[in-house]
């Protein structure tokens, strides 16, 4: 296995620092700080950017010891922990407080729309940059992510019929998120490359190596655990005391901390030529945040309340999880022949700003995803029944 040249020095410090990262929210949570609710949920929000940090290192290293496609398939689930702990805070308080509910779905919708409207698009500007080609071409294997993340874009869309996210749903795209995990797990193995602190730890002995890897994800687990309440309500206040849209906070300014590791980790693989690993992971976070996060969310519901229950969803959540789902079919039509264009990056990124910054034209963003994406189709159906059945193929 080949590794980068490092400094363990320089990786040492940058893990020490990752630490002094997360030690001032645990002092205010402990008491022994107390700043404004706007202090709070910053220093929160570092916390669980450092966190999300150290178990991208821990997936990276585990790498080693799985196959490569199940590998992606964990680091997208882990590099994503602390999006689901704020989610799923968000659930727990909704089955008490009704007032909760509309944030429930907000940060997931927010952090599935930047991994493809800013992640992707990121990813094919280092890659033209590095090798000027207009158009990437990917590997068979990974029709995979593109197949299952197809299955659950088509079944989020039936979602705001309903008003509702249910048990149903539920059992309907965890199902799919099993399927996906042990198509993944059949797949090959292949030697990674690390990067950073994962490389260091990697070039130890198999049961040094094993041991920081636990260390990394048992410390990354607590940092989360004191830190996803206190930062979900912090961001909760701040809106309140300043007047801000809170949902808006929480939509987009919590996923900056959870996805910025995996933003990292990406461009620092498109930056040293392995732009198909860096794109198969923001595909396949987005495969599980679609699936196993969205599917939690009734569950936690559920428990909260004492009884089955159905996540209610009200007007504006409705729009959200249709607007997603517009992107993201977009984006599954853009790679239905396993290809994706430097148009198609700057149509990604152009309609994800657009949306962000006009809301007043967002149900005509997702008319414009949804017109894009059967064009797209239409031009490449005859890649699509092949390229399901790749992604159908246990191996």
């Amino acid at each position: 296995m080949a590794h980068k040249k490092f400094s363990p020095i320089f990786h040492i410090a940058l893990i020490l620092g990752v630490i002094i990262l997360t030690i001032p929210a645990l002092m205010v949570r402990g008491g022994d700080l107390e700043f404004g609710a706007g202090w709070d949920a910053l220093l929160f929000g570092l916390a669980i950017l450092g966190a999300a940090f150290m178990l991208s290192w821990a997936a990276e290293v585990s790498e080693m010891d799985i196959s490569q496609g199940f590998a992606l398939a964990l680091l997208a689930l882990v590099a994503v922990l602390p999006e689901y702990a704020v989610d799923m805070v968000f659930a727990w308080k909704a089955g008490q407080d009704p007032s909760f509910a509309p944030l429930a779905l907000a940060n997931m919708t927010g952090a599935n729309r930047l991994l493809i409207g800013v992640g992707w698009p990121t990813v094919m500007v280092i890659y033209f940059l590095r090798t000027r080609k207009k158009t990437l071409q990917l590997d068979d294997a990974h029709s995979t992510e593109i197949f299952y993340l197809t299955c659950a874009t088509v079944y989020a869309f039936s979602i705001p019929f309903k008003n509702s996210l249910s048990l149903l749903d539920a059992a309907v795209l965890i199902a799919i998120f099993g399927a996906y995990i042990i198509r993944t797990i059949r797949s090959g193995t292949e030697e990674p490359e690390l990067v950073g602190p994962a490389a260091m730890v990697g070039a130890l002995r198999p049961m040094y190596r094993r041991l920081w890897t636990i260390l990394f994800f048992l410390y990354s687990a607590v940092i989360i655990f004191f830190s996803a309440e206190p930062f979900a309500e912090s961001l909760v206040a701040f809106g309140r005391q300043s007047g801000w849209d809170e949902f808006l906070l929480v939509q987009w300014l919590a996923p900056l901390a959870s996805e910025a590791p995996e933003f990292l980790v990406a461009s620092i693989w498109a930056t040293r030529r392995h732009v198909q690993a860096a794109l198969g992971a923001l595909i396949s976070s987005k495969v599980n945040q679609w699936t196993l996060l969205v599917g939690t969310l009734p569950i936690v519901y559920s428990i909260a309340c004492g009884k089955i229950s159905a996540l209610p969803l009200d007007f504006r959540q409705d729009h959200e999880i249709w607007l997603t789902a517009g992107q993201s079919i977009f984006a599954v039509a853009i790679l239905a022949n396993r290809r994706i264009s430097w148009y198609g990056a700057v149509l990604l990124a152009v309609l994800f700003a657009a949306q962000l910054i006009f809301t007043e034209i967002r149900m005509e963003v997702l008319a414009i995803y949804i017109a894009f994406a059967v064009l797209i189709l239409i031009r490449d159906r005859k890649h699509l029944l092949p390229a399901a059945k790749i992604g159908l193929k246990f191996k």
